[in-house]
């Protein structure tokens, strides 16, 4: 059986205008140990809708408070290929803390990118992939963010949203 989960995409606008998306890169170890990842898990029994599981998430992963008529979109579910979740994308404009409380158990670092930065010609590529699960290797595709790989899932939850920011799609 499938586990459902959520995460949320926190996006923000700087002073200069740019606008920021927010990523997380893991910890390693664990099923997603080590890749950039947006914040989000497991949907909890108390969680009354997936978007509670978002909102709830990120308040524990990294201290923030997104309020509900912050969230600008619920995207397209995504399963992952090989570890049977089923994942609730949402979008969702942030102010940015003074100081990120961030869950240090889970979370190595906060990932901050420019859209302008993954929109780029460069930024976008492709590797040979193989894992355990997969009878044989398969190209991926994948965004450049600094010396990481934004790939597997998240990569199919942000990709077709880039162009939609870029677009001014939503009041961020």
């Amino acid at each position: 059986s499938m586990i459902d989960a959520a995460v949320l995409i926190p996006v923000y606008r700087s002073p200069d205008g740019e606008l920021h998306i927010v990523m997380i890169l893991r910890n390693p170890g664990g099923v997603h140990g080590g890749q950039i990842a947006f914040p989000g898990g497991k949907h909890d029994p108390e969680d009354e809708t997936m978007l509670d599981t978002a909102l709830r998430e990120v308040r524990e992963e990294l201290g923030l408070i997104v309020e509900r008529n912050d969230v600008l979109a619920e995207l397209p579910m995504e399963q992952t290929r090989t570890t049977g979740y089923r994942v609730f994308p949402f979008l969702a404009r942030i102010a940015v803390p003074d100081r990120w409380q961030i869950a240090e158990r889970e979370i190595a670092e906060i990932v901050d990118v420019k859209l302008t930065d993954l929109t780029r010609r460069d930024a976008h590529d492709k590797m040979i992939g193989r894992f355990p699960t997969w009878e044989k290797a398969q190209q991926v595709s994948f965004y450049r963010i600094g010396e990481h790989r934004l790939w597997g899932l998240s990569y199919r939850i942000l990709q077709p949203v880039l162009a939609r920011l870029a677009a001014g799609e939503w009041d961020v």
